[in-house]
């Protein structure tokens, strides 16, 4: 009997509304067709909870695999995205400056950002929720950029640094052993995921 395999998926591509609060924003025509793609791929056949992240990208994300496979999908919020309602929507260039200051100063709140040691307690306190019920099969857990790589920092021992952080575009997924709590591979392309 292979081993319970966790791992973590983030949204793909977004559609890009900054009169719209990120939060609801909603996956564009790319990200959805990417997901309808791999929605019946073998590395989530043994799949038994998706477990979603509250913000809509996420969602819908984790609607189109769980539609897919027949399963209900948990919402959970406090698996948002790191808190940056402080500086709302910023231009991309700006947005890069300051996820990289994030990375870099994990103990301080980068223009009001939740600081990076927050989020990344807040989303192992989520991911170990989840994976204390011990249920049979493999979980998948619906998210964002920022937490999954600090998350998959925790995971893998790794201070937190943005040289871990998934390559642009999201829709990148890494894996872990339920037990013990070892990374399989680190991020790879959805598409690209192969069964661990």
């Amino acid at each position: 009997m292979p081993a319970d395999i966790v791992r973590y998926l983030t949204h793909p591509q977004v559609q890009i509304d900054p009169a719209v609060p990120v939060p609801q924003w909603s996956l564009s025509p790319v990200g959805r067709t990417r997901t309808e793609a791999i929605a019946n791929v073998d590395w989530l056949a043994r799949t038994t909870q998706i477990v979603s992240s509250g913000e809509r990208k996420a969602i819908e994300t984790a609607e189109i695999i769980a539609g897919r496979l027949g399963i209900m999908i948990e919402i959970r919020q406090a698996m948002h995205e790191n808190d940056r309602s402080a500086t709302g929507f910023l231009r991309p260039d700006e947005f890069e400056e300051v996820a990289d200051r994030f990375f870099a100063e994990p103990h301080l709140s980068v223009r009001g950002w939740e600081r990076a040691i927050d989020a990344q307690a807040r989303i192992v306190r989520e991911a170990e929720a989840v994976l204390a019920r011990n249920r049979p099969g493999d979980v998948l857990f619906v998210g964002h950029g920022a937490v999954g790589t600090l998350l998959l920092c925790h995971y893998a021992g790794h201070p937190i640094d943005r040289i871990h952080d998934q390559p642009a575009g999201g829709g990148h997924v890494f894996a872990l052993a339920r037990q013990p709590r070892q990374v399989l591979h680190g991020w790879r392309k959805m598409e690209e995921a192969l069964p661990s």
